[in-house]
């Protein structure tokens, strides 16, 4: 049996530490903001498909020279961050036809401090440094799965029930990360988590200068 909304959202707000502001989803959901929420929405999906492929590349491939003793699971690494690139790919195509749909432009949007403010807290250093962006990937596509569930009632049919559609694949892309860091560190991570928690949420409550998919409430609406 299909799983509710509610049940996907479960462990995924049982991770985050704080949900997203009304006043973000109050500026987000604003019809002048569309174009600019979709345009990063595609470009997150194009990123996120890109930060997959990266990290088969370093850590999971025959070819790597890394600090980390992958112990045989890179099979499993391999496995988990096709399927997630393929997946990330194909909702930037879907994001790409919905804005088309809609007339709307492909703007060039810078991106925002969220993610740079989380891979800067990171270690730089393997091992510890793949288990940070293990646990980072975890946490960006949490908030992109609260982010979807919140926005849909706000948004037009078309994108709300896009966004509804997403939850199974972001909130396994969320687990599968927190999966593969778990097994990367060898540890309990827990320590490691509530440390990505906090940077986490305290980018999501402060204020940012531009609006964003994973920006903190803009200047003008908070």
């Amino acid at each position: 049996m299909a799983k509710t909304v509610a049940e996907y959202l479960q462990p995924v707000h049982a991770f985050l530490a704080c949900e997203t502001p009304d006043a973000w989803i109050a500026f987000a959901a604003r019809e002048d903001q569309l174009p600019a929420l979709l345009a990063d929405h595609a470009n997150c999906e194009m990123k996120a498909a890109q930060t997959a492929q990266a990290l088969m590349w370093r850590y999971g491939t025959p070819r790597t020279h890394s600090a980390v003793d992958t112990s045989g699971s890179q099979a499993s690494m391999l496995h988990k961050l096709s399927r997630l690139a393929r997946e990330e790919l194909r909702h930037f195509e879907q994001v790409l036809k919905i804005m088309k749909k809609l007339s709307l432009p492909y703007l060039a949007v810078p991106a925002s401090r969220y993610a740079t403010g989380m891979i800067a807290a990171a270690e730089k250093h393997d091992p510890q440094a793949l288990v940070d962006k293990l646990i980072i990937g975890a946490f960006i596509e949490a908030r992109s799965c609260e982010r979807f569930a919140k926005l849909a009632p706000h948004l037009p049919p078309l994108v709300a029930d896009f966004y509804i559609s997403l939850l199974k694949s972001e909130s396994r892309h969320f687990s599968d990360y927190l999966a593969l860091a778990e097994t990367f560190a060898g540890t309990n991570i827990e320590a490691r988590v509530e440390y990505f928690r906090q940077v986490e949420a305290s980018l999501v409550l402060s204020e940012d200068a531009e609006f964003r998919f994973h920006s903190g409430t803009p200047v003008e609406a908070a």
